[in-house]
C-alpha cells in the first residue's frame, strides 16, 4: 500500500502549471533589431532557407503517478490499522425505525424479535406486536442495550435462556401480556436490571427465587394481576414486606382468589394471616428427618405389635392351662 501526497513539479500553490522559460519567449517581429540577415532566424517561427533547423528541446515526460510523492506503509502497520477499525454494524431491519442507539419496532405485526439489529443499540422497543414465545437466545448480541420494551404483545412463555447476552439491561417492560409462570433462571442473566414491569399479566403467584435473582432491582410493578391469596403467595408477601420502597402502585396489588378476599390489598396482610401456612410448611431438613425416621418407626411398630400379640396369646394359653389343672373333668370334655 502506498500513501501519496499531491505535490508535483511545476505546480504553484494554486495548483496550476507554471510555463517554462522557453514558453515565455515571444518571436521577434520581422525587421526588428533582433532580426539579422537571411542566415539568422532566432526569434522567427519559420526557419530561414539554408539554415540548419534548431532542435526543439523537449522536457522529459513524467510518468503518471510519479508527480506525487509516495510512501510505502509497512505490512504490520497496515494489519494493525485493520484491526483497530471496528467492523460495520448491521443495518436497521426493514420493520424498524432506527436512530443513533435506538431501534423502534413497535406496531409492526412482528411474531419474533428481529435478529439483524445494530450492535450499538441501547433502547429497543417491540411493543404492540404479536410475539407469543421468547425461545432460547431470542436476542442478538446487544452489549449496550439498556431498555427493552415488550409491552402489549401476546407473551405466554419466556424460556430460561431467552435473555442471555443482555447483562447491561437496566429496564424491562413485560406489561400487558399473557404470562402465568416465571422462573428464576429467566432473570439470572439480568445482573444490572433496576426496573421491572410485570403489570397486567395473568400471574397468580411468583416463585421464591424470581425476585431474588435481581440484586440491583429498584422498582417493581405488579398491578392488575389475578393474585391467588393462599399459602402460595407467602414468598411474594415476604419480599414485598421487606422491600416496600421498591414496590410501585402498592394499592393496585389486589387479591382475586378466593372469593371472600376478592380485591383485598396484599400489602394489608400481617404475620397472623399466614400463621397456619408457616406451621404446616416443612423445611428441607425436616423432610430429610421425616424420610429417615419414618421407615424405622414403621418397622419398630410392626415388631412392637408382634411382640404384644405374642404376649397376649401366651397369657391366654397359661390361663387355660391353669383352669384345666383346677377342673380336669371340664378340660377332658373339651
Amino acid at each position: 500500500m502506498q500513501v501519496c501526497s499531491r505535490v508535483s513539479r511545476g505546480m504553484n500553490a494554486s495548483g496550476r502549471t507554471e510555463p517554462s522559460a522557453a514558453q515565455h519567449r515571444q518571436p521577434a517581429p520581422p525587421g526588428s533589431a533582433g532580426s539579422t540577415g537571411q542566415g539568422e532566424a532566432r526569434g522567427s517561427r519559420e526557419p530561414v532557407r539554408g539554415a540548419i533547423p534548431a532542435r526543439r528541446v523537449r522536457e522529459p515526460s513524467v510518468p503518471q503517478g510519479a508527480a506525487m510523492g509516495c510512501r510505502r506503509v509497512p505490512g504490520p502497520v497496515l494489519a494493525l490499522l485493520l484491526l483497530l477499525c471496528p467492523p460495520p454494524s448491521p443495518a436497521c431491519p426493514a420493520a424498524c425505525r432506527c436512530a443513533p442507539g435506538e431501534a423502534d419496532c413497535s406496531e409492526r405485526g412482528l411474531r419474533e424479535v428481529p435478529w439483524s439489529l445494530p450492535t450499538n443499540t441501547s433502547a429497543l422497543r417491540l411493543g404492540y406486536n404479536f410475539i407469543t414465545v421468547l425461545g432460547p437466545r431470542s436476542f442478538p448480541a446487544l452489549p449496550e442495550l439498556r431498555l427493552l420494551s415488550l409491552a402489549h404483545n401476546r407473551l405466554e412463555l419466556i424460556h430460561g435462556q431467552a435473555l442471555l447476552g443482555l447483562g447491561a439491561l437496566q429496564e424491562l417492560d413485560l406489561s400487558h401480556n399473557l404470562l402465568t409462570v416465571l422462573t428464576p433462571e429467566t432473570f439470572l442473566p439480568l445482573t444490572s436490571l433496576a426496573t421491572l414491569n410485570l403489570g397486567s399479566n395473568r400471574l397468580g403467584e411468583l416463585e421464591p427465587g424470581v425476585l431474588g435473582a435481581l440484586p440491583q432491582l429498584r422498582a417493581l410493578l405488579l398491578q392488575d394481576n389475578p393474585w391467588v391469596c393462599s399459602c402460595g403467595i407467602l414468598p411474594l408477601w415476604r419480599w414485598l414486606s421487606h422491600n416496600r420502597e421498591k414496590v410501585r402502585e402498592k394499592s393496585l396489588l389486589l387479591c382475586r382468589v378466593p372469593e371472600q378476599l376478592n380485591k383485598y390489598p396484599i400489602m394489608a396482610f400481617g404475620d397472623e394471616s399466614f400463621r397456619q401456612c408457616q406451621g404446616t410448611s416443612l423445611s428441607s431438613q425436616q423432610y430429610i428427618t421425616f424420610f429417615i425416621i419414618g421407615p424405622f418407626s414403621f418397622i419398630a411398630s410392626i415388631f412392637f405389635c408382634t411382640f404384644m400379640g405374642s404376649l397376649i396369646v401366651f397369657y391366654h394359653s397359661l390361663h387355660r392351662e391353669s383352669h384345666c389343672w383346677r377342673r380336669p373333668r371340664i378340660c377332658r370334655v373339651h
